[in-house]
Order: C-alpha cells, then sequence, then structure tokens
C-alpha cells in the first residue's frame, strides 16, 4: 500500500500555506491541504449498503471499510455531538435528543484554522436552525425535523420553503451549491452532509415508492426473540411484539430501505461533481451514520442501546493519498468520536487533549498501535448502560441489573449471555477492567 506520513504532509501543508512568492505583492499561494467531506446519515444499519450500489463503489470499495466501526451512544443528539466533539457522551453531556451541546466543536479549529466550512442537512435536535459562527456556509432545518416533502430549511440565514421539493435532492443541491462556492475559496473545504434519510417517517421519493416490493421480511434468529431468561429484567419485561407491531416493523424497513435508494443517486451525483470539478482525489472522504436501528430483534423497535444492530454503523474511508489499495479493516475498532481528531490532524491542526478519540491517520499510515476498544453508553428509561465493545467481544454492565457478555464470532445474534460461563471469566474480567478504565 501506498501512503504518505501523515506528520510529513502537515509539514508540506503548513509550509505551503505560509509561502509567500518573491517580492511581496503576490497573493498568498492556494492552501492545498486536502478538503475533508464526512457524510452523516440518519438512524443508517451497518447492514443495508447492498441497496447503496453507487456509494458503495464509489467510497467503500475505492478505500477502507471498517467491520468494527461503531457509536458510542446509539442515539442521533449525543452520537451527533460525540462526532462534533471526538468526545464520549458522559463528558459532553449529551445524554438524550433533549440535551444542548455547551462544548466547543472541531469545526470551531477548522474554521479558525483556515478551512471554508460548511454543513448541509441535520446539526443536533436541540438546535433551532439558524446559522451558526463556525460555519461559512449553511443549510440546516429546525431542531432535526424530518420531513421528506415540502422542506423548510434555513440557508445561510434565511428560512425558505422548498415546495413542490423532496428533501434528499434539495440538500444534495445544496451540497453542489456548497462546493461551487468552495471552488472558488484559496483555502480548502470541510463540509458536513447531514443528511435525514432513512430516519423515520422515511417517505420514499415518489419514483421509488414501489422498489421491493417483494423484498423478503427481515427475520433473523434473534427476531422477537422468545426466550430471553438470560437477559436483563429491563428486555425481560418487554412484551413480544404484535402482529400489528411486525407489520409496522416491516413496512418501516421497506420504507427506511427506499429512502436510501434516493440518498445514492445523491451521493453519485456529489462524487461525480467532486471529480468534474478536479476536487475528487484530494477530498478525504468519511461516511457513516449517527447510529442504526431495531428491526424486531430482541423483541425491540429502539435505538440506545448496546446490540449491534444500533450500535455498529457504515463507517469507510476514501482518500487515495493514503490508501493505495482499497481494502476491508477486520481487526481496528474505530467509532464516531475518531472523526473529529482525524479531521484535524489531516488538516495539521493539533488535537485537543479533551478529546476521547482518536486520528485514523496512523492506521492509513500502517500503524498497528491501536486501542483495545471503544466505550458504548447510554441512559434510556430502563437500562442505563456503559459497556466495553472490542469488536469480537461486547460486555455491558447496566445499573441495578445483571451483565451481559456476548462471543460475536461464535453468536453474531446475541442470543446466549455468557456473563456466568465458567469459560468466559478471564474474558470477562479483561472487559470489566477496560470499561472502567474509560471512566477513570
Amino acid at each position: 500500500m501506498s501512503v504518505h506520513s501523515p506528520s510529513k504532509m502537515r509539514i508540506f501543508f503548513t509550509a505551503l500555506f505560509f509561502i509567500i512568492a518573491s517580492g511581496c505583492t503576490t497573493p498568498l499561494q492556494k492552501d492545498e491541504r486536502p478538503n475533508i467531506l464526512i457524510i452523516v446519515t440518519d438512524d443508517q444499519r451497518y447492514d443495508t449498503m447492498e441497496f447503496m450500489p453507487e456509494t458503495q463503489a464509489a467510497i467503500f470499495d475505492e478505500g477502507i471499510s471498517f467491520k468494527h466501526g461503531f457509536v458510542t451512544t446509539p442515539l442521533c443528539c449525543p452520537s451527533r455531538a460525540s462526532i462534533l466533539t471526538g468526545m464520549y457522551a458522559n463528558k459532553h453531556e449529551v445524554k438524550f435528543n433533549e440535551s444542548e451541546l455547551r462544548y466547543p466543536t472541531f469545526m470551531e479549529l477548522m474554521k479558525k484554522n483556515g478551512y471554508y466550512t460548511g454543513l448541509v442537512g441535520k446539526y443536533l435536535n436541540t438546535w433551532k436552525g439558524e446559522p451558526r459562527p463556525e460555519y461559512n456556509y449553511w443549510v440546516s432545518y429546525s431542531k432535526g425535523e424530518t420531513r421528506y416533502k415540502n422542506p423548510r430549511l434555513n440557508v445561510n440565514g434565511e428560512w425558505i420553503r422548498h415546495q413542490g421539493e423532496y428533501v434528499t435532492y434539495s440538500l444534495g443541491n445544496y451540497v453542489i451549491d456548497f462546493l461551487d462556492h468552495a471552488d472558488k475559496q484559496n483555502k480548502p473545504f470541510i463540509l458536513l452532509y447531514t443528511p435525514n434519510a432513512p430516519h423515520n417517517p422515511n417517505t420514499p421519493a415518489k419514483e421509488d415508492m414501489e422498489l421491493y416490493a417483494d423484498l423478503p421480511p427481515h427475520r433473523p434468529p434473534s427476531f422477537n426473540e422468545e426466550d430471553v431468561s438470560d437477559k436483563p429484567n429491563w428486555l425481560i419485561n418487554e412484551e413480544p411484539l404484535s402482529p400489528e407491531t411486525i407489520q409496522w416493523i416491516d413496512d418501516f424497513r421497506l420504507n427506511q430501505i427506499r429512502t436510501l435508494v434516493s440518498l445514492d443517486r445523491t451521493i453519485l451525483r456529489i462524487m461525480n461533481e467532486l471529480e468534474d470539478r478536479d476536487m475528487l482525489d484530494n477530498t478525504f472522504i468519511l461516511f457513516i451514520s449517527d447510529n442504526g436501528v431495531h428491526w424486531g430483534e430482541h423483541k425491540l423497535i429502539t435505538k440506545n442501546r448496546y446490540y449491534e444492530e444500533v450500535s455498529r454503523v457504515p463507517f469507510a474511508i476514501r482518500y487515495p493519498p493514503l490508501i493505495g489499495e482499497p481494502y476491508i479493516d477486520t481487526e481496528h475498532v474505530v467509532a464516531n468520536i475518531d472523526i473529529a481528531p482525524t479531521a484535524l490532524d489531516l488538516a495539521g491542526i493539533p488535537i485537543p487533549p479533551e478529546m476521547d478519540g482518536l486520528s485514523i491517520l496512523p492506521l492509513l499510515n500502517g500503524d498497528t498501535n491501536w486501542r483495545q476498544g471503544v466505550l458504548l453508553e447510554g441512559w434510556p428509561g430502563q437500562g442505563v448502560f456503559g459497556a466495553a465493545h472490542t469488536g469480537d467481544y461486547v460486555y455491558a454492565e447496566l445499573y441495578n441489573d445483571i451483565s451481559e457478555f456476548y462471543d460475536l464470532q461464535k453468536d453474531p445474534y446475541q442470543l446466549q449471555n455468557l456473563i456466568y460461563d465458567p469459560e468466559y471469566q478471564t474474558l470477562i474480567e479483561e472487559h470489566r477492567i477496560l470499561l472502567k478504565s474509560f471512566y477513570d
């Protein structure tokens, strides 16, 4: 794999930024640091990329995709706050969708250090939608609104009702407009592109309403799990799914998939625009979802848990200068908290010590010295939890309830809680110590 040292890249880009041509009358040369595009979908499960073949081909198959990509708090607002701060939720204190983020974000540092900054799409559930000062370009909606038709968007300070438009396409248009503005700057750009697909109410585009009508229902071994006697009380007390709920799940899943189709078209359009502007190969592109959703596994239709369906997400990076050959990383555990430090590192900006995340650039450079796992945490009404996920194993402690431990190599559907299994006690103790270390 042909790679370049991130430290050398930083020195090179910093030098370029401060070079002034002889005579002191020539303008500062263009800042050649990489552009950064971060795509954050909304409630997209890790196992849905087959329904986004263009995105799969353009990003995942052209870069590195991570098997063990996670969000540390599987709920919209806390997860996005972790993306913006590089912190775990227990530190940035956005524990619920109703919580306000009171910490500075990495986008402030990006703008202060010479990047042209933008956001197109969802910000945080508690934000009213008006532009924030750390963004040069801003298109968003009020408090995480998920309307698909006739969206009302704040466009650089002006509220506009996009009558007759479909939100996925509207946001795509604004991404193209952002690129047009960015192309005229003497600086690199960073854009947070945060479409609301496939979040509820997941209304498909008109042309996709009948797609996948014959798709088989989703019935993994954990669907409407009957024997939960080994699970914590919060799950034991969950009622089995009714026929009406099962039908709702099937309809919900199908429409989620259909909304991904229009998003796939839009991302392809953005990729083509980057290529037409000769920006594509100098743009670091990262794709992630803010969390997944349950489709009836373990009797659940919620998020905000530590099971794979909601905590594991699609996670991929495309950036040819550091990824010579596409590959799938099946070893290292990465998470949403790593996005902010990675962007800062790529831009040559010091990473604040309060960030819990790590820059992924050393992994792209072949460095195998990486963390053992990540913290998953959540504050649902029942079953407040902290969990240590190491890729192949997950250990969860719950407030005033029994703990859970799963060997995901042997039990990917998390059917058998091994917390009392004698064979696993050494591993469980290692994970218990790891979990404690996240809070020390």
